[in-house]
């Protein structure tokens, strides 16, 4: 497949060959949604901790006789049903066990978004930025023009520093790096823009795992 490659600084589009089995996906809602779930879970931080009975100061010695009062068997204040006492099954902090996700379905759900934003007219491609964008109101001017606005533009390296003072200000937009391209970030935003070089790389890593 062939999409047009837009230029910042010209009409001219030239433009750009890209592979069907990769672009054209299949989207599977089931592997999508493990991924957005796998990174909601990696978003929180999980810090908040309870002490267990186990990590409460004071007295381990039994608070009555076992038997003879006609009251219920206890051992410590410690326990969980006193005030004071240690908490059931709160959380751990560090010790929460985080959701994990194979590398290889990772990539397939990235390309099967990005199939999706082909078949509806959402992915672009532009050239690299190989100067410096000065001016907010020139970067937001090409957006405006090639209607583009509400996008994420995934990067190479060069490019990103060349206009991140001029696209930091945008609202509805955000740049990332090629290495960084995320299933939740696509589905945020509207539009995707690749650079030339940053489609490329990503196309190679994804045949790599030869999905």
């Amino acid at each position: 497949m062939k999409l047009p490659v837009i230029n910042i600084n010209s009409e001219k589009k030239n433009t750009i060959e890209l592979s069907d089995k990769i672009f054209s996906m299949k989207a599977n809602k089931k592997v999508i949604h493990s991924i957005v779930d796998w990174q909601m879970s990696r978003f929180k931080a999980r810090t908040a901790k309870t002490k267990q009975r186990n990590e409460i100061r004071g007295s381990t010695a039994k608070i009555y006789a076992q038997k003879g009062t006609g009251g219920a068997r206890h051992s410590s204040r410690k326990a969980p049903i006193f005030v004071g006492g240690g908490v059931a099954h709160g959380p751990k902090g560090a010790t929460y066990k985080k959701k994990k996700i194979n590398k290889k379905v990772k990539l397939i759900g990235l390309a099967q978004i990005l199939s999706e934003k082909n078949k509806i007219n959402s992915l672009f491609v532009v050239e690299d930025f190989t100067s410096e964008v000065k001016k907010t109101k020139i970067f937001n001017i090409f957006l405006e023009k090639n209607k583009l606005l509400n996008s994420l533009l995934i990067s190479d390296k060069n490019s990103k520093s060349n206009i991140f003072k001029s696209s930091k200000n945008i609202p509805n937009f955000k740049v990332i790096e090629q290495e960084g391209a995320n299933v939740y970030d696509l589905l945020k935003y509207k539009n995707v823009i690749f650079t030339t070089s940053s489609i490329k790389s990503l196309q190679k890593r994804i045949s790599n795992e030869k999905i």
